[in-house]
């Protein structure tokens, strides 16, 4: 069975404060990525992090200078629904660093604080995205198939119903 690695890329917080991508994107910029297969294989197999805030009590998502970064990083690379690790945390830490608007939620029950977000707000940013996750899915020359269950996959990740009839 053939599995696929992967790809963990870290930023440090020197490059977080800094607003450094330009060893990330020198490396998975588009005009660096592959097409057809090679780009396929990426598909959901990569964790983007940042490391250097462990000693800080604060949700990665509520640091300033983590928040500030992921956006900056989001708008010059958009891609983050196809290349995300479906299986891991990291897609929704660096979406709530794009919202605008977060909330603690302390419930007595839960010795950890919750975030609430705006279910639309979160919607429409996801939404958003599947505009260059499509253009990658072209770009590897996947399946409609392919693409609809990246979509479906996205969509059940983030909690959301997908009840769109698969392509015929």
């Amino acid at each position: 069975m053939n599995q696929r690695q992967l790809i963990v890329y870290q930023f440090s917080r020197e490059k977080v404060e800094r607003g450094d991508l330009a060893a990330f994107l020198s490396q998975f910029g588009p005009p660096q990525l592959p097409s057809g297969p090679a780009l396929a294989a990426m598909m959901g197999g990569m964790l983007l992090t940042v490391e250097g805030y462990d000693r800080d009590s604060r949700e990665i998502y509520a640091i300033p200078e983590v928040r500030k970064f992921y956006l900056a990083l989001h708008r010059v690379w958009p891609f983050w629904l196809y290349f995300c690790d479906l299986n891991q945390d990291g897609l929704k830490t660096m979406v709530l660093c794009c919202l605008p608007s977060l909330s603690s939620v302390a419930r007595p029950d839960r010795p950890l604080v919750g975030v609430h977000v705006d279910p639309l707000e979160l919607l429409r940013f996801v939404a958003g995205d599947f505009t260059p996750m499509n253009y990658l899915c072209d770009r590897a020359g996947l399946s409609e198939r392919a693409i609809y269950n990246r979509t479906k996959a996205v969509m059940e990740y983030f909690g959301f119903p997908f009840d769109a009839p698969p392509p015929v």
